[in-house]
């Protein structure tokens, strides 16, 4: 059995790490062609649930800095670690937090109840915003930013199993466009540090 679970991990990881590569390899070829016609296609319209039970979308976060990580809430490892340098970052920001919007969107929307997401985020700063929503618009929203997830059985119940993802933290701008993307390990430091220099950004 132990050798099952390790096969099972080493799997995950190697499809995350692959999935990684190919996220990496399509901004680097985006941002090549952004010279010479448009900007890279990161993120998009969404619908969504709020915590508290609100519809919202792409529109409701308009005016802000977006950051938005795709994950799920029984993540042994990555989602925790992210959301703990968020939660850094937003520390170091100081009175600038509150032109950023962080939000921790499930992949998960059969476990991830809008109150086991809220408790989740909670447990790393209040400001981070937990969204879910149905099978389908998990999906859609999946698409836009171009994230990508996997499952993978662990056991015989409904509810065994783990989600393999990709693990970067996009950064969109006030008016919703891409700007970059943070790697899962990315510190908390530095993520204050480049937000920073962007907040400093004279408006278009």
């Amino acid at each position: 059995m132990n050798r099952w679970h390790g096969f099972i991990r080493h799997s995950i990881i190697g499809l995350q790490t692959l999935s990684n590569i190919v996220f990496a390899i399509v901004l680097i070829m985006g941002q090549l062609s952004w010279a010479a016609t448009s900007p890279v296609t990161v993120g998009g319209p969404f619908t969504l649930t709020a915590p508290d039970g609100t519809a919202v979308t792409d529109q409701t976060y308009r005016g802000k800095w977006l950051l938005v990580y795709f994950g799920y809430t029984f993540c042994p490892d990555s989602c925790p670690m992210t959301l703990h340098e968020i939660a850094t970052a937003l520390e170091k920001l100081g009175t600038d937090a509150a032109k950023v919007e962080p939000l921790f969107i499930t992949i998960d929307p059969q476990r991830d109840t809008r109150e086991v997401l809220e408790r989740y985020t909670q447990s790393f700063d209040p400001r981070i915003v937990g969204l879910t929503g149905s099978p389908q618009q998990i999906d859609a929203v999946n698409r836009e930013y171009g994230a990508y997830s996997a499952r993978h059985k662990t056991g015989p119940g409904p509810e065994d199993y783990v989600l393999d993802h990709s693990t970067y933290l996009y950064v969109m701008d006030p008016g919703g466009k891409f700007v970059r993307a943070f790697e899962a390990d990315t510190s908390g430091d530095r993520i204050a540090d480049a937000l920073r220099k962007l907040l400093a950004q004279p408006d278009e």
